[in-house]
């Protein structure tokens, strides 16, 4: 008994720590501040809980759509895997592939050499051929790319609506009006939604990210994923609304335009990859490597010190929007990479893709018996 009367007040004061109000508000603002009264309604936590249902739901119809949609889609497009040669089943390769590397060292593979009694090339092809295996197909990176254009469209639906109404949302074009009246700013429906199924999505992908194609940026996209989920749900709850719908919306300019260039390319459409890319690169470059820095990341920076003086959520908000802005930097290097492979015509695949590999020599068929797991194989001729 006094042990959960110990767990249940140190979770209190854990609560009341966590929600203290000098760690998300400036001062003289406290959370009795921002209870909706008068017929304004302003963000709060309780509004969030709706999110994981909406994943869920998201998830859903994804698999709904993937199924009746994306498949007989790409089917009129003709857009199929190719037909790929499995490795042969060989216990002693598996269970080194699957304990020690998937990319065998020379030295390693001339050591599985003298177990099985295979030549190196023998080695080498199934060590491909087994890669291979574990590549995702054309089929499913081209469902995965259409869904992300179809909730990209839906997302710029919600960014007309935004900006419909600019006189009555001044800050769209003087950036000092995100912070007049902070943190006292009522939520409209557009911003509210705008939030909601932004947040459900990626939750949704966290969920299927172990189903999703893992690119050679996965570790970067799961730091993204994770510091845009935390940076939407602090800006919701400290009321950082204006500023973050600013940053989703300059974020989701380039994405749909990403993902139809890869779509067309698994398609064949080359020309029209190619000019979509050339788009996509430019509004990159623009959205995330200028306006993002140097008027949202300044306005962030600069001018709420006018209005309050720094607090932790101040500070905390900044450096989530830094992080974001590395990765920027990180993935402006891979599509300046591209450009540069595009200019000189040797563009083939986007840069975080784990590209199948091409075999190499004749075949041969692989026909071993083996001794108790000794690993002393017996040769096939070669």
């Amino acid at each position: 008994m006094l042990l959960l009367c110990l767990c249940v007040f140190h979770r209190a004061m854990l609560s009341e720590w966590f929600w203290w109000d000098r760690l998300w508000l400036p001062r003289p603002v406290t959370w009795a501040d921002l209870q909706d009264s008068e017929g304004r309604v302003y963000a709060c936590v309780s509004h969030l809980y709706i999110i994981l249902p909406v994943a869920v739901l998201l998830l859903g119809l994804r698999t709904f759509y993937e199924r009746l949609i994306a498949v007989p889609l790409a089917e009129a497009l003709g857009v199929k895997d190719k037909i790929r040669k499995r490795a042969s089943h060989n216990p002693i390769l598996e269970i080194y592939y699957n304990t020690h590397s998937k990319h065998p060292t020379q030295a390693d593979i001339k050591g599985v050499c003298k177990r099985l009694g295979w030549s190196e090339r023998q080695v080498e092809r199934w060590f491909r051929r087994r890669r291979n295996q574990d590549r995702p197909g054309l089929l499913k990176k081209f469902k995965e790319c259409l869904f992300y254009v179809l909730f990209g469209c839906k997302n710029k639906s919600i960014n007309c609506e935004l900006c419909c109404f600019v006189p009555q949302k001044p800050w769209f074009y003087d950036l000092r009006e995100v912070w007049a009246g902070f943190p006292k700013q009522s939520l409209l429906d557009s911003q509210y939604w705008y939030y909601i199924i932004e947040m459900s999505f990626y939750g949704s992908l966290l969920f299927s990210v172990a189903a999703d194609v893992k690119r050679k940026d996965f570790k970067e996209q799961l730091v993204h994923h994770w510091a845009t989920l935390t940076l939407l749900s602090f800006s919701w709850c400290a009321n950082y609304i204006r500023i973050g719908t600013l940053v989703m919306l300059v974020h989701d300019t380039s994405d749909v335009l990403l993902e139809s260039a890869k779509m067309f390319n698994y398609a064949g459409w080359e020309t029209t990859c190619n000019s979509i890319f050339v788009v996509f690169a430019l509004v990159f470059m623009v959205t995330r490597l200028i306006i993002f820095p140097f008027w949202l990341i300044h306005c962030t920076w600069v001018y709420p010190l006018d209005q309050f003086e720094p607090f932790f959520g101040y500070y905390f908000f900044n450096v989530m929007l830094v992080v974001l802005l590395l990765l920027h930097v990180f993935w402006a290097s891979l599509i300046l990479r591209m450009v540069k492979k595009f200019i000189f015509g040797k563009l083939k695949c986007d840069e975080r893709s784990d590209e199948e590999e091409d075999e190499e020599g004749s075949e041969e068929d692989y026909t071993h018996t083996y001794s108790n797991g000794s690993g002393n194989g017996l040769s096939n001729g070669h």
